[in-house]
Parts: C-alpha cells; structure tokens; sequence
C-alpha cells in the first residue's frame, strides 16, 4: 500500500517540476520532516539543502523548524546556466548524468567571461544518452522567471540575517570545487578525506 502511495507522490512531484513549477509547501515540509527526524535518529549531526528554501515563505517555516548556519549562494551566468541546462543528459541504461554543453561565454556587460568542458558519457552510455522532460529552453526560462519571482528575495531574507555567502563559480565543477572548498574552510578537510579514502 505504502509502495503504491509512494510512487503517487512521486508521479505528482515529477509533474510539478517538469513544468517548471514549484512543488507545495505542504509537500516539501512534510518530506523534509520525515527526513529531518530520520537523519536524527542515526545520529546525523547536520544537513545540507540544495534548492531550498525557495520563497520566503518557506524560509519562515524552516526557521521554525531548524537552524540554519550557513547558506551558500552559488552564482552562474544566466545566459551560461540555460546552456547548461539545455546540455544535461541523462543515460537511460545506467541512469548517470552527463552534460554535452561546451561553455566558452565571452565576458560582456560586466560578466566574466567562463569557460566550461562537456562532461561527456564514456562509450557504452553515449548511444543511450536522453533528456530530462524539464530540460527545455521553456521550462528552463520558467524557472529562471519563477526563481527572480520568488526565490531571488530569499537571498535578502538571509542576507539580514548575516547568514549567506555569495561564491561567484569560476567555470564547471573542476574549477569551482576546490574554490568553494577553501571559501568554506573545507581544504583541509578535503584533503585528509582523500588521504583516507
């Protein structure tokens, strides 16, 4: 029964999202909850959220219920960000994500100029490669508007707060990690993870 609950839930939540819509507040905190009570009773000590809060609204409640250290702002080019998303692809085989996107953005405007290589699929996925049913320029642009709507005033809600840190991204991920690491004091740790591993 539980089986058959989840999956209505999960067929809902698909719809919304490839529509470039934003799933209910009901939904979100119901799921976060449970998942917030689960990471606890292991022991978790902490958590990290990507893409919420997205609305003040939602930032209130989560105030609420837990408490927010940090929140890390990551910013791209809007112009390099519909590229990306525009790139994504997905093996339908082994269900890994990949990006056929190669960004050589030329600074205008006062943006910087970026640079960012493909992540391209190794050989057996590459005939296999499909697109996300949200990744259209239409959705893409849906969100971008639903993001200044509604979410971009999120960032100020913090900001008072003395909670967000702005990483500007410098290309893809080879770039940007080991940026983002040291912005957050993270190298070492890093670093002696690697050693370990």
């Amino acid at each position: 029964m539980q089986t058959s609950h989840s999956s209505s839930y999960a067929f809902q939540l698909a719809e919304i999202v490839n529509q470039g819509k934003l799933v209910s507040d009901e939904i979100i905190f119901n799921l976060l909850s449970k998942r917030l009570e689960a990471g606890e009773s292991k022991g978790e000590s902490g958590f990290i959220l990507d893409g919420f809060p997205r609305t003040i609204r939602q930032a209130e409640i989560l105030d609420e219920v837990t408490e927010i250290d940090l929140v890390v702002n990551l910013k791209l080019r809007e112009d390099v960000l519909v590229e990306k998303c525009l790139g994504r692809r997905i093996c339908s085989q082994c269900g890994k994500g990949f990006n056929v996107a190669s960004i050589n953005a030329k600074a205008e405007n006062g943006r910087p100029a970026m640079s960012m290589a493909p992540l391209l699929p190794p050989s057996h996925c590459s005939t296999k490669l499909i697109t996300r049913a949200d990744d259209t320029e239409e959705v893409v642009k849906e969100r971008l508007r639903v993001y200044h709507e509604k979410s971009q005033p999120v960032e100020d809600f913090y900001r008072e707060q003395g909670k967000i840190m702005e990483f500007d991204l410098p290309g893809g991920i080879p770039e940007s990690w080991p940026k983002l690491l040291e912005a957050l004091n993270l190298e070492d740790y890093e670093v002696k993870r690697s050693a370990v591993a």
